[in-house]
C-alpha cells in the first residue's frame, strides 16, 4: 500500500505541474522526464521543507491569517524550478499565481476524491 500511495502523489503532482503549464505560460517544461523528476521533487519539498518553512514563519502566517502560506508554496515552486533542469517558473509573481491555482486545484481534487491519507 505504500507504494502505491508514493505513486499515487507522484503522479498527482506530475498532474497539477502539467495542468499549470498547460494553462499558465509563465510555467514551461522541456519534455516528459523534466516534468516527472518536478514532480517528484515538488512532492518531496511539500513533505519536507514546506513544514520547516511554516514553522519558521508562523508568526507571519497567523498575522496574514493564512496567505503567508500561498508565498511559501510559491518558494516550493521556485526551489523545484531552480533544481531541475528543463522545467522553468517565469518569475515570482507567476509562481504566486500558479501556487494559487495549485492550490484550488489539489482542494478540488480532495473534495472529488477524498483525501489519500489514512
Amino acid at each position: 500500500m505504500g507504494m502505491l500511495r508514493f505513486f499515487t502523489f507522484w503522479g498527482l503532482n506530475t498532474l497539477l505541474l502539467w495542468s499549470a503549464a498547460e494553462l499558465f505560460d509563465s510555467v514551461r517544461y522541456e519534455g516528459l522526464s523534466p516534468l516527472l523528476i518536478a514532480g517528484l521533487l515538488f512532492g518531496i519539498a511539500h513533505a519536507v521543507v514546506k513544514p520547516v518553512l511554516v514553522i519558521l514563519t508562523l508568526p507571519l502566517t497567523v498575522l496574514t491569517l493564512g496567505l503567508f502560506l500561498l508565498v511559501i508554496n510559491a518558494l516550493v515552486l521556485l526551489l523545484v524550478a531552480a533544481v531541475v533542469p528543463g522545467f522553468q517558473v517565469a518569475g515570482f509573481g507567476a509562481a504566486i499565481v500558479v501556487a494559487l491555482f495549485i492550490s484550488c486545484l489539489s482542494l478540488l481534487l480532495n473534495l472529488l476524491f477524498g483525501p489519500l491519507t489514512k
